[in-house]
């Protein structure tokens, strides 16, 4: 099952195959989808989808039926305590946990922070020790606002969460979010001044993909800079000697193979399009020592259609799928790891976000 997040409504499709797909959608619609997750841990499958109503403002939805029907909580799902002075602008991310931890779900916010949820994503409460860290009021806002949008929970723990914010960088919490680390050393901050483009915190970080054999090993595509972390962020180093250009939006780890991730490359900062205006994903199989290009399949003239941080996404199956969507309203999906692409759907509005599930 493939969700497709756009900025006017959810799009659904399903496939026996993964090349011949029925579609569904626009579900939601004149709202944008920033957020969608599949929780898989339970006896029925549900659908997470974070939207957002320019009149009705933002909201979680979920469906236990393959998004026949929804169901909104009758008081907002998330919602910041009146003692924050804060508001939900929108959920940018929703993450379920581990099988060891049914039932918990967590969001990622704007503004930055995260809520937790024990009740599979109908009710969250504010994790207070992100929110109320010294440095939080210093993050800034990248481009799209001051979101967090990436969370990684280890499977080996999970006390052990990790969490991205654009603009204010890697942070890690060893005890459930009880306390925070600013986990940044090692990423620059290109548009911070020369004399301090190394920073504790407040760097603009885009998306973080966790290696699928190797937990410690984390892959993060920066505002400038493809970094890897063998040490669970402690310490990070550039991997983008290999790739046409440095900057991007997603990052995404293969869901089987260590040491294999896709990202999508842009010319920054004044231009963020495609290098050579060519449409390619490209994947790492050794860490980020080298690159390969992916494109058979793919548009071969030029293209300008550039694809945002959780617009890159992988299913489960084996070999696995690879699927992406761009602004240009297209979605293209690879069923032999992205070695062949096809495409899914065109002419959508601008996709925000895409997830895939393997069912049965």
């Amino acid at each position: 099952m493939l969700a497709v997040g756009t900025a006017k409504g959810l799009f659904l499709a399903r496939s026996k195959d993964r090349r011949s797909w029925e579609w569904t959608g626009p579900h939601f619609l004149m709202e944008g989808v920033y957020s969608v997750a599949f929780d898989l841990r339970g006896e029925t499958p549900r659908i997470l989808v974070g939207a957002d109503s320019s009149h009705w403002g933002p909201s979680v939805f979920t469906s236990d039926d393959f998004g026949a029907t929804w169901q909104e909580p009758a008081k907002p799902a998330i919602r910041f305590p009146e003692s924050t002075e804060a508001s939900l602008v929108r959920a940018w991310q929703l993450q379920p946990a581990g099988a060891d931890e049914p039932g918990v779900v967590y969001a990622g916010t704007e503004p930055a922070a995260l809520f937790r949820s024990e009740d599979g994503g109908t009710s969250f409460s504010l994790v207070e020790a992100l929110w109320q860290h010294p440095q939080r009021e210093q993050w800034g806002a990248g481009f799209g606002g001051q979101g967090l949008h990436t969370i990684i929970l280890d499977p080996r723990d999970p006390a052990r969460l990790t969490i991205a914010v654009s603009s204010g960088g890697v942070y890690r919490s060893a005890d459930a979010g009880a306390s925070w680390e600013p986990s940044n050393t090692g990423i620059e901050a290109r548009f911070f001044p020369e004399e301090n483009r190394l920073p504790e915190f407040g760097q603009c970080v885009h998306k973080i993909s966790t290696d699928a054999v190797d937990p410690d090993r984390l892959y993060l595509q920066n505002h400038g800079g493809v970094y890897r972390s063998d040490d669970g962020g402690a310490l990070w180093k550039r991997i983008d000697a290999g790739l046409p250009a440095d900057f991007g939006f997603p990052v995404v780890a293969h869901p089987h193979r260590g040491d294999t991730a896709y990202v999508f490359p842009l010319v920054a900062d004044y231009e963020r399009l495609a290098p050579e205006h060519r449409c390619r994903i490209y994947r790492t199989d050794d860490a980020g020592e080298t690159w390969q290009a992916l494109e058979k399949g793919l548009p071969q003239g030029e293209h300008f259609g550039i694809v945002l941080r959780d617009a890159l996404t992988t299913d489960q199956g084996e070999p696995a799928g690879i699927y992406f969507g761009n602004k240009n309203g297209e979605v293209y999906g690879s069923a032999d790891e992205g070695e062949t692409w096809a495409l899914l759907h065109e002419h959508l509005p601008t996709v925000l976000c895409v997830r895939a599930a393997t069912l049965g």
